[in-house]
């Protein structure tokens, strides 16, 4: 009988968890402990810049409590997406932590680093030979979007952490990776059906997502058996019902009854969900369709020009009431200010928006709630130039003329916005944008993979 327990720290490394639900999870006996570190849920920027989005106080504190119990197990402990985007720079930061702790809590293991960026060059040949492939929708891509990106990455799946598993690595560091890959790969080496590894892994890849109310970033613990996994977070305060975990595969995905991997496609469409006890959930009937082309997705990063903001606030019932002509007439009025000053041209030198917060912010032309019902509005003014310098030219005249656009209702000078900071506005710096969305066409899974092993 086929039977493997897996414990996931925390749904991202960084955001903590608490260290009594990791001591329960050791306790269960798991065969793995695994963390995603990353995602694109906070933008481009990470994958841009190499910056990791959580501090290294924060990631050290977690990798230390996760390595201490895990090496000291001797059970396997898997890191995927390291310092959050998986490029070079993020792997190389999260790696010098682990030496780290290594030094300094006298922990001995053999680690794997898997690298996941992507060589441009070979980007522009494998595009060239028809080997990169749109999703819907794609921005165009060509050897010139590949020039001018900051950097490419490809999101590996199961094999490359198979590989590392079956060189004898104990820690695993790992760029870019499907979520799920990271507590899919060893039940599938060990034998576990593919559908139940796959799902039970979507579902721990999220930490304690999937509880009926999480309360706090925390730890989720899984069995898979030979046709069943039971899943459930090990902090007693916390619970899951078949409704929280059936829910749970609505999370990022645009269809919940099929979620795509590199080498297939999870069918739940059939699976059932049933309470084990008060507290965990018994899962049945999943499927993986193997795929005939093994894909990964990549993910690219481009400078998009810099940003400079103000916040400010309207308090004002006339300018609320009629505020649609008040900012199209301000409008104008500012980039006709900005042409006589600078001879800068709106969309072609830069852009300039006004958020309404109370109105539209979230969702745009999406909103279906078109009345404002309250007394105030918060406002962002959002300018992007291609250069800082234009930008943070662009921005004072921007926000004083708003500050006193006149108003019909109301004759000599006027202030119409509150501004609760001085200078009310600021240099945010460069602004990123993804460059691509479409998928790498690989024969071989390990193809863009390079996997180094070394002992600490």
């Amino acid at each position: 009988m086929v039977e493997m327990r897996i414990l996931a720290a925390t749904g991202m490394l960084g955001q903590g968890f608490l260290e009594e639900s990791l001591s329960r999870g050791m306790k269960r006996k798991p065969d793995l402990i695994g963390c995603d570190a990353g995602s694109t849920d906070a933008g481009p920027y990470f994958l841009a810049t190499g910056k990791m989005r959580s501090s290294k106080v924060a990631i050290k504190r977690d990798l230390k409590l996760i390595l201490k119990v895990g090496v000291r197990a001797n059970i396997p402990v898997i890191i995927g997406s390291a310092g959050y985007s998986g490029g070079k720079p993020h792997l190389r930061q999260v790696k010098e932590i682990v030496e780290e702790i290594a030094i300094e809590e006298d922990l001995h293991f053999k680690l794997a680093l898997i690298e996941s960026e992507l060589d441009k060059e070979y980007l522009k040949e494998a595009l060239n030979k028809g080997r990169v492939t749109p999703l819907n929708p794609a921005p165009e891509f060509n050897c010139e979007t590949i020039d001018r990106a900051n950097r490419f990455v490809a999101m590996m799946g199961i094999e490359p952490y198979i590989k590392a598993l079956k060189k004898g690595a104990q820690v695993i560091i790992a760029g870019r990776s499907s979520d799920a890959s990271i507590f899919a790969a060893l039940p599938i080496m060990r034998g576990c059906s593919e559908g139940l590894a796959w799902h039970a892994a979507k579902i721990l890849e999220c930490g304690a997502a999937a509880a009926e109310k999480r309360l706090y970033s925390d730890s989720m613990f899984a069995t898979i058996f030979n046709d069943y996994f039971v899943i459930g977070p090990p902090n007693p305060r916390m619970r899951c019902t078949p409704q929280s975990v059936a829910a749970h595969s609505l999370y990022e995905n645009s269809d919940p009854n099929f979620l795509v991997e590199p080498s297939g496609i999870l069918d739940i469409s059939k699976a059932t969900y049933k309470s084990f006890n008060q507290r965990e959930v018994i899962v049945k009937g999943s499927v993986m369709q193997k795929t005939q082309n093994y894909t990964v997705r990549i993910e690219g990063t481009e400078l998009a020009g810099y940003r400079y903001i103000a916040i400010g606030g309207i308090r004002d019932p006339l300018i609320i009431k009629n505020n649609d002509k008040f900012f199209e007439e301000a409008l104008k009025i500012i980039e006709r200010k900005i042409y006589d000053s600078l001879k800068l041209k709106t969309e072609s030198d830069y852009s300039l928006r006004f958020r309404l917060y109370g109105k539209n912010a979230c969702l745009g032309e999406l909103e279906p709630q078109k009345i404002i019902n309250g007394h105030e509005l918060g406002i962002v003014i959002d300018i992007v130039a291609k250069t800082r310098e234009n930008a943070n030219n662009i921005g004072p005249i921007a926000w004083h003329t708003l500050l006193h656009h006149p108003i019909p209702e109301w004759s000599g000078s006027v202030s119409s916005i509150a501004y609760p900071f001085s200078p009310p506005g600021f240099d945010v710096g460069p602004v990123y944008r993804f460059c691509i969305n479409h998928v790498l066409h690989l024969e071989d899974p390990l193809e863009v993979f390079p996997i180094t092993i070394k002992e600490l």
